[in-house]
């Protein structure tokens, strides 16, 4: 049967849903907020079903097959998490109950709190942060906070390499500053001539530097801790993207490297769902020197309540407090999520998650270099980043190659970027797939690489079997059509 849609299936009278009898009196609405011409389908609750099951299997998930998407870290997400987050005594909760009723969640919160604190190698953590780029601004926010507090108001620049992420110039723009980009050397690393000739042309004003260390090319920095003293050295602050800790857990802590500020992607590193705009959550980390600045509220045990039987848990301002960053405590299901995952794992079991992403992305490396060029021959963190160019197909791009990696079953990896890698593919294959499944994904790359030599077509008509074919996305963007 051809599918059809709800539009075309509608006849007057079939209704989806029953509703219950009405219990109140009837208020009629005000003009204007009703629409007597609006063609809302009429159809069976069968006919709805299958609408909106047809429309999610349309869909690729984690759940159905590969997501190799570079800097996103789109691994399997635990059921159990799932489990946890739905218990009663977590969903119902409400921000406004007193504490003497959530001492559960708090418990929880104060708990994450310290296993985030011993991972990273920090003094004190914030829960309040709602994703990875709100972590970033909060964290520069309060770097700038004590600089001001100690009276060095003319310190407003901060330094960026090339590879970081997009969200940092863009953080370092939202919080008033002025963002100076440090090259890339030869091997990948940060070029620690420009970053000296940086620090002395702007010491003075210098709030810090923004260093995603493994870097978005999936490399650890060789010289980071040279590039920490350095920053140090001319009264600045070493802020960490901690986007890609899911390479260091239970290996490398950034405190430990001297980093000041770092902010966890509890929805990368920690296993919880996302993608599609969210949930997220990004909790900050500081050094003891900045503690005091956090936002608040955070959670702390209240020793005056507490006593040998129970331990009470509340909620506290440090005392130079940036101020509220989030409404109420940040994503608490989330929360819950990432709790779980590292009390399921543990210790060793954190580091494996590392060990393996490292192990995982390096096989894959070696699979797939033969037919695209790796630009930094190096041993790779949790990812790493190939150029979609292939050698006697001159018209295939980066874009192709991705697009046919849909008929295959795949989804594309990250695309153009970082953007000093020309036509980048940047792939990350996780801690969480088999070599099975990597095996696969890369004679796919191989078979499009041929393919490509043999008939470019094929790649630039890409995708042949999928729900929608290739969309013209410079024509949608430039001819937006935002109703339908």
């Amino acid at each position: 049967m051809t599918e059809k849609l709800l539009s075309e299936i509608s006849s007057p009278g079939r209704c989806a849903a029953t509703l219950p009898q009405i219990d109140v009196s009837l208020t009629p609405l005000p003009e204007g907020l009703t629409r007597e011409d609006l063609p809302l389908p009429e159809v069976s609750a069968t006919d709805l079903m299958r609408h909106y099951t047809r429309l999610s299997q349309m869909n690729h998930a984690v759940d159905t097959g590969f997501y190799p998407l570079g800097s996103c870290t789109m691994k399997y997400n635990p059921k159990i998490n799932e489990d946890m987050a739905r218990l009663p005594g977590f969903t119902h909760l409400h921000p406004y109950q007193d504490e003497e009723n959530v001492q559960g969640a708090l418990f929880l919160m104060y708990h994450l709190q310290e296993f985030l604190k011993e991972i990273g190698g920090f003094a004190a953590v914030s829960l309040q942060p709602a994703a990875g780029a709100h972590g970033e601004l909060t964290g520069v926010l309060i770097m700038r906070a004590s600089q001001l507090d100690r009276g060095e108001d003319q310190r407003n620049v901060i330094l960026v390499p090339d590879s970081a992420h997009g969200t940092n110039p863009a953080t370092t723009s939202m919080s008033g500053l002025d963002v100076i980009e440090i090259p890339s050397d030869e091997r990948g690393n940060v070029d620690l001539e420009a970053l000296r000739a940086a620090c002395e042309e702007h010491g003075e004003r210098l709030v810090g530097m923004m260093l995603t260390n493994p870097n978005t090319l999936g490399l650890f920095d060789e010289h980071v801790e040279e590039i920490v003293d350095l920053i140090h050295e001319h009264g600045g602050l070493m802020y960490g993207d901690g986007a890609n800790m899911n390479a260091l857990l239970g290996i490398a802590r950034p405190g430990d490297l001297g980093f000041d500020v770092l902010h966890y992607n509890l929805h990368k590193t920690f296993s919880t769902p996302h993608g599609g705009g969210g949930p997220g959550s990004g909790p900050v980390g500081v050094s003891e020197g900045l503690v005091d600045f956090l936002p608040a509220p955070i959670v702390s045990i209240d020793q005056a309540r507490s006593d040998e039987e129970a331990v009470f848990y509340t909620l506290m301002a440090p005392s130079k407090t940036i101020g509220r960053v989030k409404a109420f405590y940040g994503h608490f299901g989330v929360m819950v999520r990432a709790y779980t995952y590292i009390r399921m794992l543990g210790p060793d079991g954190l580091r494996r998650v590392a060990e393996y992403a490292v192990l995982n992305a390096n096989y894959l490396m070696s699979l797939v270099k033969g037919a695209y060029r790796v630009p930094y021959e190096r041993t790779c963190m949790h990812e790493f980043v190939c150029e979609g160019k292939i050698e006697g197909a001159p018209d295939v791009h980066a874009l192709d190659i991705s697009k046919r990696l849909i008929d295959y079953g795949f989804h594309p990896p990250t695309n153009y970027f970082p953007l000093i890698v020309e036509e980048a593919l940047m792939i990350e294959p996780t801690e969480t797939e088999s070599k099975d499944v990597l095996d696969a994904f890369a004679e796919a790359l191989h078979r499009i690489a041929e393919e490509a030599r043999a008939n470019p077509d094929t790649l630039h008509e890409a995708p042949h079997n999928a729900p929608m074919r290739r969309l013209d996305e410079v024509y949608a963007a430039r001819n937006l059509i935002l109703h339908w």
